[in-house]
């Protein structure tokens, strides 16, 4: 029977911007493609989606969900329970908004959801960004129908008949403002820790005062994460005339536009992005993730003079005087920008979106569509 209202999509994905934005970036794609369809999101109680999903204009409901800690803590005696309470919540949640389909962009809060509409029958899609699959992320994969991701060789977390390689979904019409505003200004220098802050960048400019009080001319912008703030809000570096500090940066196109350098994790979102953009980047993997994952993301660029890698544990004495050279050496910004557009995805937010329409039965999904990159 033909579909007498408009498609409904569930989208859950949070706990850190890398899960929350590229959720956001699908919404509005589908929104796009698809202006009269409805959107539910599924996010954890006291994560950042709780307040960055509402101010992108789409409605959440929390669940009540945390992480297993990988050392014992108290809290991990609460996880069963918060699993099954979130199970059925998901459940009552799918049976009254009825969506079409539900996809996933990671974080722990995707998985009870995702498993009920699966068990439920609903059509089921999750976006796996890395290179490493997460655990929740490899456990779905068995249950879903389709597995979008970024890299070859997937097969070996996924089966391999679910995988479609589309790249990682980026904001990209943010972006495109980004490459399209024009502001005048100081060389400057954009560093960025990630939604919940990145302890060693942030000491990394607590220890560096002299070294860019000396350098007037030069503007940082440091995005120091929520939980750093009050640390690092009153320290010597933050005081400075020329260093901005701030918890979250909610103008990111404007700043990335203002950068001739960045400075970041190497998370898939930030990689994806910078490629996107062209822009000179210095990333510093997390040493804490799974697999490590971020810097194999960042050899993949570093491989191809894309991008500049410094290893965690060298950031105090390298990465303020690595960002002051590269500024001052525009031929080499210039090389690792083109070669980082190079291997920049367009469009794979387009190429998910439509592989989420195209999961709506035929018979239901009288418009469905075909990607356009």
């Amino acid at each position: 029977m033909p579909l007498n209202r408009p498609p409904r999509f569930v989208i859950s994905g949070g706990g850190t911007g890398g899960h929350v934005f590229p959720a956001i970036a699908i919404a509005d794609e589908l929104r796009r493609l698809r202006p009269e369809a409805e959107f539910l999101f599924v996010g954890a109680k006291g994560r950042m989606e709780m307040e960055k999903v509402p101010a992108a204009g789409y409605r959440i409901e929390g669940l009540w969900i945390s992480g297993l800690q990988r050392n014992f803590t108290i809290d991990n005696l609460s996880f069963p329970v918060k699993v099954l309470s979130s199970l059925f919540r998901s459940r009552t949640l799918l049976n009254e908004f009825r969506p079409d389909v539900v996809i996933g962009t990671g974080g722990y809060a995707g998985a009870p959801v995702l498993y009920a509409a699966a068990r439920m029958g609903i059509p089921t899609l999750i976006q796996e960004p890395n290179a490493f699959a997460g655990l929740a992320n490899k456990w779905l994969g068995k249950r879903v129908d389709k597995i979008c991701v970024a890299f070859g060789g997937m097969a070996k977390f996924f089966p391999a008949h679910k995988l479609i390689i589309t790249g990682n979904p980026v904001r990209e019409q943010l972006l495109d403002r980004a490459r399209e505003l024009t502001l005048d200004g100081p060389p400057t220098v954009l560093l960025m820790g990630g939604s919940g802050g990145a302890r060693s960048l942030n000491e990394a400019m607590a220890a560096s005062t002299e070294q860019i009080g000396a350098r007037p001319q030069v503007q940082w912008i440091w995005q120091c994460g929520k939980h750093y703030l009050a640390t690092y809000a009153d320290c010597a570096t933050a005081r400075l005339p020329n260093v901005t500090i701030t918890a979250f940066l909610d103008k990111m196109d404007e700043a990335y536009a203002r950068a001739q350098v960045v400075i970041g994790r190497a998370g898939s979102t930030t990689i994806a992005e910078i490629e996107y953009l062209g822009k000179p980047a210095i990333l510093v993997p997390s040493p804490w993730v799974a697999e490590d994952h971020q810097t194999k993301n960042a050899e993949a660029l570093t491989r191809s003079e894309a991008a500049l890698l410094v290893p965690d544990g060298q950031v105090k004495d390298r990465l303020v005087s690595e960002a002051l050279a590269l500024l001052d050496d525009p031929a080499r910004r210039d090389r690792l920008g083109r070669n980082a557009r190079a291997l920049s995805k367009p469009g794979a937010v387009n190429r998910i979106a439509t592989e989420a329409l195209n999961l709506i039965p035929s018979t239901t999904n009288k418009n469905s569509v075909h990607a356009t990159v």
